[in-house]
């Protein structure tokens, strides 16, 4: 009798153990239902917000569903980050994000009000947005290892400006100077225009820059492109060599992606993570952000999670020995 209660309720906790898994494989089969919620971390019309709606129209043509962007900006993308943690795992609610506030943030805020290893599941890794570094016209440097030769002949008396302490700009100024040895002054700025205007003038020596608005800056003939952070060659500016070309390894770069809260169960990553790489795979989308010089990504939730993992271990140790804080 005993035997027979025990193999009963055994049967019954090994049902209810399979019910939530049912209903992932079912929910993942139909979905989305319905509409699907994206929020980024920014305001409308910025770059992120755009990336989000070009990526948001294309998922909506795979799925038929509406992708609608709800814009939560605040603390550096934390106060969206927050929203998403709080959201129903369902698949409904993705959070589109960049990179440092996923990998970067944690090791300049001194307490971030989510845990960006614990509170998201990587989706897809979209894209990658590197920066050019950038002289002004006048300047005597032709090529990055003239800048280098001579910020090594006289040390500290060179500037790179940024939009910002903490910004991409910024860290990778700082990359800049960690791997070449070198001993630069670092001049932020209250955004990117007053950054340029500062370079134009040659109040700074140099400044990383998007690649769009970088070359419109070439084109104009006020300053002058040495070199991409990317891994390899532009391929809409082949004749600009990449930094690393000089220093081996040297990569910086803003990428986007998209995640969902944790908890979200297993098939739903997958069929999420399946629409959005036939979304990459849009002609259209693909053309203009290579015209940005932009490398699409996709690939596996993994990949996403180890890129993740690499820039935590590339930017960690150097914020923290710089003791550079976005607070």
């Amino acid at each position: 009798m005993t035997l027979g209660l025990g193999r009963r309720e055994f049967i019954v906790s090994a049902a209810a153990c399979a019910a939530p898994s049912v209903w992932a494989q079912a929910s993942a089969a139909t979905y989305p239902a319905q509409p699907v919620r994206m929020i980024v971390p920014f305001p409308p019309g910025g770059g992120s917000d755009t990336q989000a709606r070009l990526i948001g129209e294309r998922l909506a043509a795979v799925w038929k569903q509406p992708v609608n962007i709800e814009n939560i900006s605040g603390a550096g993308g934390a106060v969206a980050a927050s929203a998403v943690t709080r959201a129903k795992p369902d698949g409904y609610t993705i959070f589109f994000a960049t990179h440092p506030i996923l990998a970067i943030s944690q090791f300049m805020t001194k307490k971030l009000p989510y845990d960006p290893e614990r509170d998201f599941i990587p989706l897809i890794k979209l894209a990658d947005f590197p920066l050019v570094l950038l002289v002004p016209e006048t300047s005597p440097y032709r090529t990055l290892a003239d800048l280098v030769a001579a910020a090594k002949a006289k040390p500290g008396t060179l500037n790179f400006g940024s939009g910002g302490i903490g910004t991409t700009q910024h860290l990778a100024g700082e990359l800049l100077e960690d791997r070449a040895g070198l001993d630069l002054t670092h001049v932020p700025f209250r955004g990117n225009a007053q950054t340029t205007t500062a370079l134009i003038a040659n109040e700074i020596q140099m400044y990383f820059d998007s690649v769009p608005q970088a070359r419109t800056l070439v084109k104009g003939g006020r300053v002058r492109g040495l070199a991409v952070t990317a891994a390899k060659r532009l391929a809409s500016w082949p004749e600009l060599p990449t930094v690393a070309e000089s220093l081996p390894g040297f990569e910086v770069s803003l990428a986007y992606g998209l995640l969902a809260p944790a908890g979200t169960p297993a098939p739903l990553v997958a069929a999420i993570n399946d629409a959005a790489n036939r979304a990459l795979r849009d002609p259209g989308y693909a053309g203009r952000l290579a015209a940005e010089g932009a490398a699409i990504e996709g690939g596996r939730p993994q990949d996403f999670t180890e890129f993740l993992s690499r820039e935590r271990s590339k930017w960690g140790p150097l914020i923290k020995r710089l003791d550079i804080q976005a607070d």
